[in-house]
């Protein structure tokens, strides 16, 4: 069937207009749905039903324009903003239970893997629950998300070389497991006094904080025609140069299995560079957020309309799912025992699972309800988690590789 959009201006257009249509529709209804499914789920569904139906094509010349210089233009724009030192002045000790979080997510997205692929019954029966032979590329997807936010999820899919269904798979256990854990870690307020005097937390600890993020300045310039010809110059050079060391780089391999790719060479390149340039004056340029966000909703809009319906699994699905919500109770126990080890009050051991399960978009909303104070503290978590979560995908996804 010929679809009736073929051109790739015409495909862009759709994919654009998709996702600045379900961002209008939350702001100007504000439908309580919303709370509970982001626009990013119906930025990924309705690509997939246009080109199911016959509307958009799966393979066009736009899909591959984006894949090959928007995800690293995404990557670059997104990192220049990390600040480390900024979100340790304010969090202090709390920033390692949140990498301690993320290492959790690596373990447990490996233990996870490896029971998804052979679990033995009390009476000695091995159950294999039916995943495919290289989900591993979901759950190194899905431990993107789980670090950092929809652009590490997106960056560890391509370097992994995973496939439309991998990331449906993330896609769907990541707002599954969100579902359950955002209310966990709203509702952990009411236990605040029982749970720091458990982890003892020092009396002073939250007005250190307090006074920390009072101080900090979140304020940024308004964005101006030489800011923004700075910003497209140092992205555009650093995605050029990744690309090209990408495609000169030998692939690396353990045994017969190759590790690092071509694709993974350049998410790595691109993530490095972008975190070098966090370190200089271009920290400061304007309008890099935005316009990366931006970028990163398109790319999902793009994945989407690359899912072929008829490849899909609903027992695969299901077992992912499965496999997720134990993968999230060993990232809960890692970030429950770093709080007690470094004695980190509740709000703060929240606000770090929140920033690495829900990345940028939730942390800020569990920072609100639990102290309004410490919302810019939880975006620059969040912007930790982004920094360190390509990296950290890629190794729980070629774990995963190496076990199976």
């Amino acid at each position: 069937m010929t679809p009736l959009i073929e051109s790739p201006i015409g495909v862009m257009t759709v994919l654009i207009g998709v996702v600045g249509f379900w961002f209008w529709v939350e702001k100007a209804t504000r439908w309580k749905i919303f709370s509970y499914l982001p626009p990013l789920i119906f930025i990924y569904a309705t690509p997939v039903f246009l080109s199911n139906f016959g509307l958009i094509p799966f393979d066009n010349a736009a899909y591959d324009f984006l894949r090959r210089y928007g995800l690293p233009l995404f990557i670059v724009l997104m990192l220049i903003k990390v600040d480390f030192l900024g979100a340790i002045r304010i969090m202090g000790k709390g920033v390692w239970v949140m990498i301690i979080g993320s290492v959790g997510v690596v373990l447990g997205g490996v233990l996870a893997y490896a029971l998804g692929q052979v679990l033995v019954t009390p009476e000695g029966f091995a159950l294999r629950f039916p995943l495919p032979e290289d989900s591993w590329k979901a759950f190194g997807t899905l431990s993107g998300s789980w670090i950092g936010g929809t652009g590490n999820m997106t960056a560890a899919h391509e370097a992994l070389e995973g496939t439309a269904e991998h990331m449906t798979m993330a896609a769907a256990a990541d707002q599954l497991v969100y579902l359950i854990w955002l209310p966990i870690l709203l509702g952990s307020r009411a236990f605040a006094e029982r749970f720091n005097r458990w982890a003892r937390v020092p009396a002073d600890r939250i007005e250190l904080m307090e006074r920390a993020a009072a101080s900090a300045s979140g304020a940024e310039a308004a964005p101006t025609m030489m800011s923004i010809l700075y910003l497209a110059l140092l992205s555009l050079s650093i995605t050029w140069l990744a690309t090209a060391l990408s495609q000169t780089l030998p692939p690396l391999a353990i045994g017969n299995t190759t590790v690092v790719s071509a694709s993974t060479w350049l998410i790595l390149l691109v993530t490095t560079f972008g975190l070098v340039a966090s370190a200089t004056p271009a920290r400061q340029l304007p309008a890099a957020q935005p316009i990366a966000m931006a970028i990163i909703y398109v790319y999902v809009a793009r994945i989407g309309a690359t899912m072929d319906l008829s490849n899909i699994s609903l027992a695969s699905m299901g077992a992912f799912a499965l496999m997720a919500y134990v993968w999230i109770s060993i990232h809960g126990a890692f970030v429950l025992t770093a709080a007690r080890v470094f004695r980190v009050d509740v709000h703060t051991l929240a606000i770090a699972s929140a920033a690495n399960i829900g990345g940028a978009a939730s942390a800020p909303i569990v920072a609100a309800h639990h102290r309004e104070s410490l919302v810019p503290a939880s975006i620059l978590m969040a912007m930790i988690g982004y920094a360190i979560g390509n990296y950290l995908a890629i190794l729980t996804g070629r774990l995963g590789q190496l076990i199976g």
